[in-house]
């Protein structure tokens, strides 16, 4: 099954801004298909074609636990006209919240359909459609009627462009669901409903009597252990009911574990309280340790693979210090700045909690390493420009070994001895590729230069990376005005 990536990558042009905010909305959006009853199917408006004209990809989908389907069968990859689903392209020309009068049909089951922009800095830049089966008849129950209303006031949110929140990072794949206990709050911080499961939560804590009308952010103060804990979870939620979102956080109280995690509900920008979503996770805490010790163990391997690699750099430098001729200096501090590029590498690896790898950050801390290495007397500057992203570690090291290749060779091949200039390094990102252009304002290529018949070891490696590793391409092109461009090109779908 293609992923939402996949599908973005290969069917539109959208920046890889929009692609992150299209993809925030599908961590979260098991909140809204749970609090709704409904299915949740994320559409794209694709390029109006002259004989089809416009048209909708449908990228995702969700199923809520809270109820039946509407949709039983995978509709992701499907493509509507505008004409069929009207409703979806009133949704990006309109802006607003659209709803069909009466249910449609659908394989014997009638569904009521809406339609709800998803904003991304004041443009709409893809369409919700909340899906209800309306086969099973519900009774307008307390909880119903608030998981309705929360609902609501966050779908108008995402139609504003205020949910989901940039930051702080929500951590929803360990948060509560609406399943595990939801608490609704008033914009005071009261409290207007408690679900069962978030009741027996706060039963375990030591609180006996009734949420209703209690003020949370107090009362859940008084009931926390540790003093921090409790100061840090009453702050939370207070700032949610301000219009501030929140990370989940853990706490203890009576011997119980409990998560929290406070969304603020601000439909139209008015403040409407916030949702407190609570999880008992007292008897799931022992298997949570494990796997932190799994994962701490990793990070542990990845840290003694960069200390044995940054001992090997360190022999390499002593012997190189012993060479006798200038060759065979040189061929050792290039082995040494290999390796170092590898250890700084696995020294991110052991601080990460994914196996992932923040790539600006380790290109800002290569590119002094290369400096520190390169000869005295060079005066090349090296600089990057553009967003790198977060890669997989799995593409971190082949990647960073061919931008630091590329960049010596440009340190050490385009300028004459002595003589100054500028090395730049330059991403651009979306969904589908990586774009790297390593360019410097030196003496050019030389004459009938060819990348495939080249001959130094550098470039080898890169050829031999670019193709078995990034299944990339890469070119090597006279600068515009002066110098070299090595550009290259890596995809980040699925590699199969």
């Amino acid at each position: 099954m293609s992923t939402l990536s996949d599908l973005l990558a290969e069917h539109t042009s959208l920046s890889d801004a929009v692609v992150e905010h299209l993809q925030r909305v599908v961590v979260e959006w098991q909140l809204l298909a749970d609090l709704s009853f409904a299915d949740f199917l994320l559409w794209v408006p694709l390029e109006e074609d002259a004989e089809l004209g416009r048209r909708f990809l449908c990228v995702a989908q969700a199923r809520p636990t809270t109820a039946p389907t509407a949709h039983p069968e995978d509709l992701v990859g499907g493509r509507l006209a505008a004409e069929e689903h009207p409703q979806l392209r009133r949704a990006v020309l309109e802006g607003r919240i659209c709803r069909e009068e009466d249910p449609r049909w659908h394989l014997g089951v009638p569904v009521r359909r809406e339609t709800i922009p998803v904003r991304y800095r004041h443009e709409v830049v893809a369409v919700l459609s909340r899906d209800t089966n309306l086969a099973v008849p519900r009774v307008p129950s307390p909880l119903e009627i608030s998981y309705l209303g929360s609902a609501s006031d966050l779908c108008q949110m995402v139609a504003d462009g205020t949910f989901p929140a940039v930051e702080p990072s929500p951590d929803v794949h360990t948060s509560p669901r609406i399943g595990d206990g939801m608490i609704r709050l008033d914009s005071a911080g009261g409290v207007v409903f408690a679900s069962p499961n978030a009741l027996s939560a706060y039963h375990r804590m030591g609180h006996a009597a009734d949420l209703i009308g209690t003020q949370l952010a107090t009362l859940s103060r008084s009931l926390l252990s540790d003093p921090f804990d409790a100061t840090e979870v009453a702050q939370r939620i207070r700032s949610a009911v301000d219009g501030e979102p929140s990370m989940r956080m853990e706490a203890e109280a009576r011997g119980a574990t409990v998560l929290f995690r406070a969304l603020p509900l601000r439909p139209r920008g008015q403040p409407a309280g916030a949702l407190v979503l609570v999880r008992d996770v007292t008897d799931v805490k022992r298997r949570d340790r494990a796997l932190m010790s799994k994962d701490a163990t990793i990070r542990e391997i990845h840290h003694r693979v960069k200390n044995n690699l940054q001992t090997v750099a360190a022999l390499l430098r002593l012997q190189s210090r012993r060479m006798s001729t200038a060759e065979a200096r040189q061929a050792l501090e290039e082995s040494m700045r290999r390796v170092t590029s590898i250890a700084l590498v696995h020294e991110t690896l052991s601080m990460s909690v994914d196996e992932r790898v923040d790539l600006d950050d380790l290109v800002d801390r290569v590119i002094p390493m290369m400096s520190d290495v390169a000869a005295a007397e060079s005066r090349v500057a090296v600089r990057r420009e553009g967003r790198f992203g977060v890669v997989n570690a799995e593409l971190a090291t082949p990647l960073v070994m061919v931008l630091t290749e590329l960049v010596q060779n440009a340190m050490e091949h385009a300028f004459a001895s002595g003589v100054g200039g500028s090395v730049v390094v330059s991403a651009e990102r979306s969904a589908k590729w990586l774009d790297v252009v390593v360019a410097d304002d030196g003496r050019g290529l030389p004459a009938g230069f060819s990348l495939e018949r080249a001959e130094g070891l550098g470039l080898q490696i890169v050829r031999t990376l670019v193709d078995s590793e990034l299944r990339a391409s890469l070119s090597l092109r006279r600068g515009e005005t002066v110098g070299t461009q090595a550009v290259l090109r890596v995809p980040l779908t699925r590699r199969r």
